[in-house]
C-alpha cells in the first residue's frame, strides 16, 4: 500500500492493443498543465488512486503509455510542458514486481492551459483559475513584462548546473572572490519564491553548457536550401546549433560563411565577392540572440538560407510600441542581464570588418550597419518584417554573384574601399580619407554608415592612421585633416 500526499498523483491506467482508455487524455492534460502552474507534482501511473494499491502497466505496453504521456505534453498543453519520464518497478501487496510509469511535472516559467481551461493545484486537487488568479499568475511569471525574464530562476535547475569555465569570463578585479557571491551580483542566480537559491535565465543562457535542456527553445535552427523556396528535398546543410548564447553566435556566423557561395573577378587584381557582408551577417545574428524573446516557448531562432537571400528569424515582437520603421533609430533591450553578459564577452573570433574586442557594444550601431553593409554588398536595402506579435524577420538580399557586369561594379567598389566588407586595415584608412577631402566635417556616425562598419571600427582605423586623420577642433565647429600616409 502506497500513501499519498500533495505533491504525489496515483493514477491507474488501462489500455487496450493500441491505445490508453483510461484515464482520459484531456483530463490529464489538465492535470499536467495544473501541476505546471503550481509548484510541480510527480505522478505515479499504474497505482489505484482510491485503494493505493500498485496495479502494474502490462511490460509490452509501457512504451504506448510513454508515448501518451509526450504527447499530452507536447500537444494538449500549451505551451508544452518539460515533464520527467521514468521507468520504474514497484513490489505490489504481494510482492510481486509491477512496472510503472514516475512522470515529475515540475513549476514551470509559464503559464500553462490545458483543453479545458487553465487549471491550477490546490494540495491534491485541481481548481479552474479566476480571471484574477490567472492575472497573478501571468505577472508572476514575467510574462506580462513587468520583471526582465532573463532574471527570473529557473525552477529546475541547480546551482551546479552551471560551468565554472564559463561563469570565470565575466569576473572583473572588483568581482567577489566566492563564486555564489559573484554569481548572485552578476544576476545569474537568485532565490526562488521558496528561498532556495537558483539559476536565472540569463545564467543558464550564459554559463550553462546545455541550455536547452531547461530552455528547450534557446538555441538556432540553421537551415541552407538549394533554391529560393522552403523545400526538405532541396536541403543543403542543417544544424540546430546549441550551447551558450556566445557559442551559438560564433556556429551561426559560420554557417552562414561555410554555405554562401564566393565569386572571383579579376579587376586588374585577383577579388573574391561573397555573397554577403559578414560584419551585416555578424551584427544580425548578434541582435537575434541578444534580443529575442526566450518567455516564448516553443519558439527559436531560425536561419535560412536560399540562393539569393538570407532570412533571419527571431521569436518575439517589437517593445515598448516601437514600429518596424524605427527599428535603426531607437534602442531597445528586451535582455538586459543577456545584453550586458555579451558586452563583457570576449570576441574570439574574427568575422570580416568586426573590429571590437566584445560580441556587443551597446552604441546601437547594429542595424545601421546591417543595412548599409549589406545595401553596399547586393544593392538592396535588407528589410524587416514583423509577423503580429510573434516573430521578426530580417532579410539580407544576396549580391549578384551570377550577374558578371554586376559583379565588376562590386569589384571596382571593393578595389576603392566602398563596400561595407572593407577586406584590410588600409583599405578602411584610405576610405576615411577620401571621404574627409570630400568633406573635413563629415561626423563619426557618417563615416561608419558610408563604411558600413561601426563607429569602433572607425576609431580604430583613426587610431592606427599613425596622425594620417586628425580631429582639429572639438566635436562642434571642428573638422577633419588629412596628412601623407608614413
Amino acid at each position: 500500500m502506497m500513501l499519498k500526499d500533495s505533491a504525489l498523483e496515483l493514477k491507474r491506467v488501462a489500455t487496450t492493443s493500441k491505445r490508453v482508455s483510461e484515464p482520459d487524455s484531456r483530463d490529464m492534460a489538465d492535470e499536467f498543465a495544473a501541476a505546471a502552474n503550481a509548484q510541480g507534482t510527480t505522478f505515479l501511473l499504474g497505482v489505484c488512486d482510491k485503494s493505493r494499491e500498485i496495479l502494474g502497466i502490462a511490460p509490452d505496453k509501457l512504451d504506448l503509455v510513454e508515448t501518451w504521456v509526450r504527447d499530452i505534453c507536447n500537444d494538449s498543453v500549451k505551451p508544452p510542458i518539460q515533464a520527467m519520464i521514468r521507468k520504474l518497478q514497484l513490489p505490489d501487496s504481494q510482492g510481486v514486481e509491477k512496472c510503472v510509469l514516475r512522470v515529475d511535472v515540475p513549476k514551470s516559467l509559464f503559464v500553462h492551459k490545458g483543453p479545458h481551461g487553465y487549471f491550477y493545484r490546490i494540495g491534491s486537487s485541481k481548481r479552474e483559475m479566476s480571471p484574477e488568479q490567472l492575472a497573478r499568475l501571468f505577472q508572476q511569471r514575467s510574462q506580462t513584462r513587468l520583471v526582465c525574464f532573463d532574471e527570473q530562476t529557473v525552477p529546475t535547475a541547480k546551482l551546479s548546473d552551471l560551468a565554472r569555465s564559463l561563469f570565470v569570463r565575466f569576473r572583473t578585479p572588483l568581482s567577489p572572490l566566492a563564486d555564489n557571491e559573484f554569481l548572485r551580483k552578476l544576476h545569474f542566480i537568485a532565490p526562488d519564491a521558496d528561498g532556495t537559491w537558483r539559476p536565472t535565465v540569463g545564467g543558464i543562457l550564459m554559463s550553462c553548457p546545455r541550455p536547452e535542456e531547461f530552455l528547450p527553445s534557446a538555441y538556432i535552427q540553421a537551415v541552407c536550401y538549394r533554391g529560393t523556396e522552403r523545400n526538405a528535398n532541396d536541403q543543403l546543410d542543417a544544424r540546430d546549433i546549441m550551447g551558450p548564447l556566445d557559442r551559438q553566435i560564433f556556429e551561426a556566423c559560420r554557417f552562414v560563411s561555410r554555405n554562401m557561395r564566393v565569386a572571383a573577378i579579376k579587376s586588374p587584381a585577383r577579388i573574391d565577392i561573397q555573397q554577403y557582408a559578414m560584419n551585416a551577417v555578424f551584427e544580425a545574428v548578434t541582435n537575434a540572440v541578444a534580443h529575442r524573446d526566450y518567455s516564448v516557448s516553443g519558439a527559436k531562432i531560425r536561419i535560412h538560407m536560399f540562393a539569393d537571400r538570407l532570412e533571419i528569424m527571431s521569436p518575439g515582437g517589437l517593445p515598448n510600441s516601437m514600429a518596424v520603421e524605427e527599428i535603426g533609430e531607437r534602442q531597445f533591450a528586451r535582455n538586459e542581464l543577456v545584453c550586458t553578459c555579451l558586452s563583457r564577452c570576449p570576441l574570439e573570433e574574427r568575422f570580416a570588418d568586426v573590429d571590437r574586442s566584445r560580441i556587443m557594444d551597446r552604441r546601437g550601431e547594429g542595424v545601421p550597419v546591417i543595412v548599409s553593409a549589406s545595401e553596399r554588398q547586393s544593392g538592396i536595402i535588407p528589410k524587416y518584417r514583423l509577423s503580429g506579435e510573434a516573430e521578426l524577420k530580417l532579410t539580407i538580399f544576396a549580391a549578384p554573384i551570377d550577374n558578371r557586369a554586376a559583379l565588376s561594379k562590386i569589384a571596382q567598389n571593393l578595389s576603392r574601399g566602398e563596400v561595407g566588407t572593407l577586406q584590410t586595415l588600409t583599405d578602411g584608412i584610405d576610405r576615411l580619407r577620401s571621404l574627409i577631402r570630400d568633406n573635413p566635417k563629415v561626423t563619426q556616425a557618417e563615416m561608419a554608415k558610408a563604411c558600413g562598419v561601426s563607429r569602433t571600427t572607425i576609431n580604430n582605423w583613426i587610431r592606427k592612421s599613425n596622425g594620417a586623420i586628425r580631429r582639429i577642433g572639438f566635436d562642434n565647429g571642428g573638422h577633419w585633416v588629412v596628412q601623407p600616409m608614413e
